[in-house]
């Protein structure tokens, strides 16, 4: 806004009360706006329910940081939570079969569990997806937990603009410190031998709400390589 009201006051004098109700009406009806269009298209079902948060109420601006925080984490940390470690965990087809081509062979009678006492890795395998359902998944996990080669990582990317005003600059560096603290507090989890889901013989570590402590292309997984800013796909 102040750039604005420098532009319309080509001689650098104070803008006037008028002026700034003026500007403040147009960044009310813009926010208005926005705000109606999250509600009525991008949840149009869900555009009546009592539940929102009322950016126009002498609470606006909890609701608004409220509503912010919520999108920003969505497609954020909740993203690379459930994302990145798509083909890693599901890569392997018998870790996550994504389809089952016959019943288990207690549903299917006394004969079918003949058969499995017999043989059940065969039994095993023909209930598995086959090779070719199995490669179609594989390339849409892998493709799905990439990460875009211009991907700014949380914590690891200053905007210059953010450089030039010390009080967001401030904001950052403490939000990047908060960060590094997570990076211990996980890594101590992980080395911790009574965490049985994130320690011991063949137990990956849990990093994908890891923030990434360096460069995130340094690093072997996709799973470790930080929590991206934004979705891209």
């Amino acid at each position: 806004m102040n750039a604005t009201l420098r532009i319309a006051n080509t001689e650098e004098q104070p803008p006037t009360e008028a002026a700034l109700i003026s500007f403040r009406n147009i960044e009310a009806t813009q926010h208005a706006g926005w705000w109606k269009e999250v509600r009525t298209k991008g949840h149009e079902d869900k555009q009546h329910e009592p539940w929102w948060p009322k950016l126009d109420s002498g609470e606006a601006r909890e609701s608004l940081i409220q509503v912010l925080t919520t999108i920003i984490w969505i497609t954020s940390g909740h993203h690379a939570a459930v994302n990145f470690g798509q083909y890693p965990y599901a890569g392997y087809i018998p870790n996550r079969p994504t389809i089952a081509r016959q019943n288990i062979p207690l549903e299917m009678g006394d004969e079918a569990m003949k058969i499995y006492n017999k043989n059940p890795d065969k039994v095993l395998l023909d209930t598995f997806p086959s090779q070719f359902q199995s490669l179609n998944v594989i390339i849409v996990l892998d493709l799905l937990s990439s990460h875009s080669p211009d991907e700014q990582y949380m914590g690891t990317h200053v905007e210059p603009a953010w450089t030039a005003d010390e009080k967001i600059k401030s904001a950052f560096y403490k939000f990047r410190g908060r960060l590094w603290d997570i990076v211990k507090k996980i890594n101590k989890w992980n080395d911790d031998p009574t965490r049985k889901n994130r320690h011991g013989a063949g137990v990956v570590p849990y990093t994908l709400l890891r923030p990434c402590d360096g460069n995130p292309w340094d690093e072997k997984s996709v799973m470790e390589m930080g929590i991206p800013n934004s979705i891209y796909i």
